[in-house]
C-alpha cells in the first residue's frame, strides 16, 4: 500500500521536524527534509486521480511501498532507541526483566530484544541515505512518466488515448481483449458469437454467466439477445416496471445500485426486454458505460441502436452526434439504459441530450456507486439491490444446476448448505451452479463443494474475482488501505464503527483535513466505502448514525488475497501454515484461531499491528519492537504487562484483566499513544478496580480512554490534553475546574460514583460539567454501597453543557427541577433514565421542553402516572419503557406525535402493553402504518411471556440492551 505507507511516514517526519524534543532528532535535519520532500512528491503523484489502475502504476507503487517501508523502519527504530534511552530509568528495565506477560520462564527479557532490534534494522537496509537514493530514482521515473503522458494526444472528450483494446463484459465483469479495433460498429448480433474464439479462456465456464456485449457501449440489439429467465428478482422487476409505466409522465431517472455481481445488469436487461416495456416505449437504447468510457463511442452506440447509419456515426464529431441523438429522442417516448456507470462525468456528458416532453420517457442507470445515482437524480428514490433470501438463492442454484428438473432428494439438504454459504450473492450462485451442472451429481462431490464454496467459486471462475476487483481498482488511493484493513476481522464479524475508526486513526491511514478531526474524516471514508457497496451497514441509530457494519464473505476473501499480495496484512488461522519469514515481513498480523507458534527470534520484525480476535495464547517470545497497534482483548492478563511501556511506538492498546490491576505511571512515556482500552473480565467475586496514574491525562496524543471501573486521580499540575475526546468507565472522578480544564475538548464522558447515605456530593463538583462545551455524550451512574441504601438525590443545581446530545442518568433520585433541566437542553436527542426514583410518582411534561428529543428510555423506576401533550415531544421517534412496575398506561396523547416510529416495552404491565397497541391502532386508522410496537416481556399473574435471547445474556439490563440493539434505535 504505497499511499498508506507514504502518508504514515510523512506524518512521522512532520512530527520530527516540528518537535522540540531532542530525542526525536535522529539524523541530519537536511537529510530528513530531503526525505520528506521526496515522499511528499510521490504522495501528490498518487493523489492525482488521472493516474488510472495499470500494470505500470502497480509496479511503480510496489517500488514506492517497499522503499517507504524501509525508510519508515529505520526512522522509527531510531526514534524508539533514542526515546527509550532518554526517558527510561534503570528501575524500569529491572522491572521489565523480572516481569513477563504470562509469568513464563526461560524467556529473554523484552528490553534485550528491543536493543537488538534497534541496532539491527538500519544495518539491514544499508542506512537511510541509501533508501533516499532509491526514492530519488523512483521520483525520476515518475517524472518521466508524467512527461510521456503530457506528450500523448488527447481524445475528443479530453481523455488520453490508450491501446486499441476493447472490453468484453460478462454481467458486471470486464475482460480486456487486446489487438481488436476500437470501433466494431458493424458487428451484428449473429457475428457476436464469433468473439468466443478471441477470448483466451474456456467458453464453457463463461456460458454460466449472463453475457453482455463486446463493445464499450452496447445497443439494444445485443441487449435483446438475453435468453436467461429472471430468478430471485421478481419483486424488483415489478417495482421498476411500475416506476417505468404507472408513475409520473415527467422524465424520470431510475437508479439501480448494488455491489458487483448482485444482479443489477440482469435486472435491467430483463426489464429492457419485457414485452410490456417493449410495447410501451417508442424507442429503447442500451449502452454500457464501464470504467473506461469514450464519449464519442457512447453517443454513436446509442444512435446506432436507433438508426441505420452504422459506421458513418463513428466519423462524426461529438457535437454532431449530440445533436442527432437529441433530435431522435425529441418526439418519442424513450427508454435509455446506461449500464455500469462509474463516474458522474459520464452522466454529465449526456444528461442534457435527453429531452423531457412530459410523455413518460425514462432512463435506467445501473451503478455500484451510490453517489453517482444521487448525482443523476437526487429527488427520486434509489433502487438498492439486496442479497437474495435463502429461498430465492436455492431457487436460482437449482435452476443453474438442474434447469426445469427437480433436485434429487438426497442432494436437497447439501444444496441448502451451499446456497447459504453463497450469502445471497447471485453471481456466486451462478458460478457454483455452473460448476455443479458440469459435474457428477453425487452426494460426496456436493459435500466437498459445500465445504469449499469460496475456493470453488474463485478457482473455477477467475473472472469472478475480476468482477469484485473492479471495485477495488476504482477506489481512490486514500480509501484503499481503509478497505483492505477490513480483512483483519474474521468472517461474519459484526464491526463496531467506533472500534474501526480508532484503529484507522492509530494506523495512520487518514489525512488531516482542517478543521475536521481525524475521527470525522474516518466517518466520511467509511460512508464513502458504504456508498460504493463494498461495506454493508448492519445497524444505524435513530438518527441515521452508523453503529455497526460488516463485509460479505466473498468481498472479505478478495480483501485478504489483495492484502497479502500488497504485504499489507497477514491473517493467521489453523488453515494457514505459519512462516516466521511471513510474520517478520508483514506490517499487520490478525490472529483468528487458537494458534501456538514460536518466533523467539523476532527482534528484527517490522510488524506494526497485532490483533488477537480469537481466544488463544500469545507466546511470551513474541516481541515486535515497532508495534503501533496491540489489540489483545482475547487474552486475559492477571496484571498489567509492564513490557508494553517499552513499546514507544504504540498508538493503540486494548487489554483484558482479571485480577487487581494497576497501570504504571511509566505508561505516560508512550508519547504516541492515542487509544487505551482496559476492560475487566467478569468473575463472580468482589469487584476489582483498575487504578490509573494521574500522569495519564498529561499524554499529549491521547484521544480515547475507555475503562471499566477505573479510579483516576486528578493530575497535580496544569498539564492538559487538548486531543482527548473519550473518557469512560471512571469511578469517583472529581470534576474540578482544573481537571476539566485539562480535558476541555472532551466529547464523550462516562463517570460512576459509589455512595452511602451520608455521602456529600459537593466534593465531586458535578456542577462544573457545564464547562465542557464540546461534550456531546454523558453517562453518569450512581451505585449504592448497599442495596438497602436509599437512592441518592441528584443535585438540584446540576447543570449540563449546551451541546449535549445524549444523556444517561441511573441510580439516583430525580427532582422535577432536574427534569426541567434535561428538557431545556436545546440539542438533547437521547435521554435514558434507569434505576432511579422520581420525587413524585406523577410526571408532567411542559410545553417547550425536549424539542429535539428523538429517543426516550425510562426504566426501573417508581413512575405511576405520566401526563404529556403531543406537542411536548415534537421530535420523538422511539419510546422505550423497561421494568416500570407501577406505570398504569402510556398516555393516549402520545399518538399525536407525528414522528413516533417505535414503542418498545420490556417487563411492563399488561395495561401498558394494551395502551401501546391502542396507540398503534389509532395511528393505523389515521393512515400511519409505520408505528411499530415491540412487546418483549411482561407479567401475567405468576407467569411471564418469554423472549428468545442469545447466549451470554445473564441479566435483564443486558437483555434490554440486546433488544434495543436489534431495533437499531439507540
Amino acid at each position: 500500500m504505497a499511499y498508506a505507507a507514504l502518508l504514515s511516514l510523512t506524518q512521522t517526519l512532520e512530527q520530527i521536524l516540528h518537535s522540540h524534543d531532542q530525542s526525536q532528532i535522529l539524523h541530519e535535519e537536511k537529510q530528513i527534509t530531503s526525505l520528506y520532500e521526496k515522499l511528499s512528491f510521490l504522495l501528490s503523484f498518487l493523489e492525482d486521480s488521472t493516474h488510472k489502475y495499470s500494470e505500470t502504476i502497480t509496479s511503480l507503487e510496489g517500488r514506492i511501498r517497499n522503499a517507504t517501508y524501509k525508510a519508515e523502519d529505520i526512522i522509527e527504530s531510531n526514534m524508539s532507541k533514542r526515546i527509550r534511552d532518554a526517558t527510561y530509568k534503570a528501575e524500569d528495565i529491572i522491572e521489565s526483566i523480572s516481569s513477563n506477560w504470562f509469568g513464563e520462564k526461560n524467556s529473554p527479557p523484552a528490553f534485550l530484544q528491543y536493543k537488538r532490534s534497534m541496532d539491527n534494522l538500519e544495518q539491514k537496509y544499508g542506512g537511510l541515505q541509501k533508501v533516499i537514493e532509491e526514492l530519488d530514482s523512483i521520483s525520476k521515473d515518475v517524472e518521466k512518466m508524467n512527461d510521456i503522458e503530457d506528450l500523448q494526444p488527447s481524445m475528443p472528450d479530453g481523455s488520453r488515448s490508450s491501446n486499441n483494446s476493447t472490453m468484453v463484459e460478462f454481467d458486471d465483469d470486464l475482460i480486456q481483449i487486446t489487438e481488436l479495433p476500437s470501433k466494431l460498429e458493424s458487428i451484428s448480433v449473429v457475428e457476436m458469437d464469433g468473439i468466443e474464439d478471441v477470448v483466451k479462456m474456456d467458453r464453457n465456464d463463461l456460458e454460466d454467466l449472463q453475457q453482455r456485449n463486446s463493445l464499450s457501449a452496447t445497443s439494444s440489439k445485443f441487449a435483446s439477445t438475453n435468453k436467461n429467465a429472471m430468478v430471485g428478482f421478481d419483486d424488483d422487476l415489478l417495482q421498476i416496471k411500475e416506476r417505468l409505466i404507472v408513475q409520473s409522465s415527467m422524465l424520470k431517472i431510475i437508479s439501480i445500485v448494488g455491489m458487483g455481481g448482485i444482479g443489477k445488469t440482469t435486472l435491467a436487461r430483463n426489464i429492457f426486454n419485457d414485452s410490456h416495456i417493449v410495447h410501451y416505449f417508442d424507442i429503447r437504447a442500451w449502452t454500457t458505460v464501464s470504467q473506461k468510457y469514450n464519449v464519442q463511442e457512447l453517443l454513436a452506440s446509442l444512435l446506432n441502436s436507433m438508426t441505420d447509419l452504422g459506421h458513418k456515426l463513428y466519423e462524426m464529431e461529438i457535437e454532431e452526434l449530440k445533436e442527432k441523438l437529441h433530435q431522435k429522442l425529441l418526439c418519442n417516448r424513450y427508454l435509455i439504459v446506461m449500464d455500469d456507470v462509474w463516474e458522474t462525468n459520464a452522466w454529465e456528458e449526456v444528461r442534457r441530450l435527453f429531452p423531457d416532453k412530459n410523455n413518460g420517457s425514462r432512463i435506467i442507470l445501473t451503478t455500484r456507486l451510490s453517489n453517482v445515482a444521487v448525482y443523476a437524480d437526487s429527488s427520486g428514490p434509489i433502487h438498492h439491490m439486496n442479497f437474495l433470501s435463502l429461498e430465492k438463492s436455492l431457487k436460482l442454484l437449482n435452476q443453474e444446476v438442474f434447469g426445469e428438473e427437480c433436485c434429487p432428494f438426497e442432494l436437497e439438504e447439501i444444496g441448502i448448505t451451499i446456497a447459504k454459504k453463497c450469502k445471497g450473492l447471485p453471481l456466486a450462485l451462478v458460478v457454483i451452479g455452473g460448476l455443479l451442472n458440469k459435474s457428477e451429481k453425487t452426494r460426496a462431490y456436493w459435500e466437498y463443494v459445500a465445504e469449499n464454496v469460496k475456493s470453488a467459486v474463485t478457482r473455477n471462475y477467475d473472472d469472478f474475482v475480476e468482477v469484485l476487483s473492479l471495485s477495488y481498482n476504482h477506489l481512490p488511493h486514500r480509501l484503499r488501505a481503509c478497505f483492505l484493513y477490513m480483512g483483519v476481522f474474521p468472517e461474519d464479524y459484526v464491526i463496531h464503527v467506533s472500534y474501526l475508526i480508532r484503529l484507522w486513526v492509530a494506523e495512520g491511514f487518514l489525512k488531516s483535513i482542517t478543521p475536521k478531526s481525524l475521527e470525522e474524516v474516518a466517518k466520511e471514508y467509511l460512508e464513502d466505502l458504504i456508498d460504493r457497496n463494498l461495506i454493508m451497514v448492519r445497524d444505524r441509530s435513530y438518527s441515521g448514525e452508523l453503529k455497526t457494519c460488516s463485509i460479505h464473505d466473498l468481498i472479505r476473501d478478495l480483501i485478504v488475497r489483495k492484502a497479502q499480495e500488497e504485504k499489507f496484512l497477514h491473517v493467521m488461522n489453523q488453515k494457514v501454515e505459519i512462516s516466521p519469514e511471513i510474520i517478520k515481513s508483514r506490517r499487520r498480523l490478525s490472529i483468528h484461531g487458537k494458534i501456538q507458534f514460536d518466533v523467539g527470534d523476532m527482534y528484527d520484525s517490522t510488524v506494526r499491528s497485532l490483533l488477537h480476535l480469537a481466544d488463544s495464547l500469545l507466546s511470551i517470545n513474541i516481541c515486535f519492537p515497532l508495534l503501533r497497534v496491540l489489540d489483545a482483548r482475547n487474552i486475559t492478563f492477571n496484571k498489567f504487562p509492564i513490557e508494553i511501556v517499552q513499546l514507544v511506538n504504540l498508538r493503540y492498546i486494548a487489554l483484558i484483566y482479571t485480577g487487581k490491576c494497576k497501570i504504571p505511571a511509566s505508561i505516560s512515556k508512550l508519547c504516541n499513544l492515542q487509544t487505551l482500552i482496559v476492560f475487566r473480565r467478569l468473575r463472580f467475586d468482589k469487584v476489582r478496580l483498575l487504578y490509573l496514574p494521574s500522569e495519564i491525562l498529561k499524554m499529549p496524543q491521547l484521544r480515547h480512554l475507555l475503562f471499566e471501573r477505573g479510579f483516576l486521580p486528578c493530575p497535580s499540575d496544569d498539564a492538559g490534553n487538548g486531543n482527548l475526546q473519550t473518557l469512560t468507565g471512571v469511578i469517583g472522578f472529581r470534576c474540578t475546574e482544573e481537571a476539566l480544564g485539562r480535558i476541555q475538548n472532551l466529547k464523550t464522558l462516562g463517570i460512576s460514583y459509589f455512595y452511602r447515605s451520608r455521602t456529600k456530593w459537593s466534593i465531586y463538583c458535578l456542577e462544573n460539567l457545564v464547562n465542557l462545551h464540546q461534550l456531546e455524550t454523558l453517562k453518569c451512574h450512581f451505585f449504592p454501597r448497599s442495596w438497602r441504601t436509599p437512592s441518592v438525590p441528584l443535585a438540584v443545581d446540576l447543570a449540563f453543557p449546551p451541546n449535549l446530545k445524549k444523556l444517561t442518568i441511573s441510580g439516583c433520585k430525580i427532582s422535577w427541577k432536574n427534569m426541567s433541566t434535561f428538557g431545556s437542553l436545546a440539542n438533547l436527542e437521547v435521554l435514558k433514565l434507569k434505576y432511579f426514583d422520581f420525587e413524585d410518582s406523577v410526571w408532567k411534561t411542559n410545553e417547550g421542553e425536549f424539542c429535539k428529543l428523538k429517543f426516550l428510555h425510562i426504566g426501573s423506576n417508581n413512575l405511576e402516572f405520566w401526563e404529556v401533550e403531543g406537542t411536548h415531544l415534537p421530535s420523538l421517534q422511539c419510546l422505550s419503557l423497561g421494568h416500570c412496575p407501577r406505570l398504569k398506561c402510556i398516555p393516549s396523547e402520545i399518538e399525536e406525535i407525528p414522528t413516533l416510529q417505535v414503542i418498545a416495552l420490556f417487563q411492563c404491565k399488561k395495561s401498558v402493553v394494551t395502551s401501546a397497541y391502542s396507540i398503534q391502532k389509532e395511528q393505523q386508522e389515521l393512515g400511519n402504518d409505520g408505528l411499530q410496537v415491540h412487546d418483549y416481556f411482561y407479567k401475567i399473574g405468576n407467569s411471564f411471556r418469554k423472549v428468545r435471547v442469545p447466549m451470554g445474556i445473564k441479566c435483564p439490563s443486558d437483555l434490554f440492551k440486546f433488544i434495543l440493539s436489534t431495533l437499531a434505535i439507540t
